[in-house]
């Protein structure tokens, strides 16, 4: 689970736009740019070069 308080802190290496915590999937969100970053043992991956893209769905799913 994602600390809600380090969540609050980051924003998106790309835009610097808030994220949003995907719990499922546990990933950090930018609908702006259309990414995911993964989170690997409770530490976000947050290098552009390993977002993943957001698939249509997700970019519009709210």
């Amino acid at each position: 689970m994602m600390d809600k308080k380090l969540l609050s802190l980051l924003v998106c290496p790309l835009c610097k736009g808030n994220l949003d915590y995907n719990k499922e999937q546990n990933e950090l969100i930018c609908k702006f740019d259309g990414v995911a970053y993964a989170i690997d043992d409770e530490i976000p991956v947050m290098m552009a070069d390993k977002a993943r893209p957001l698939t249509t769905e997700e970019k519009l799913a709210k």
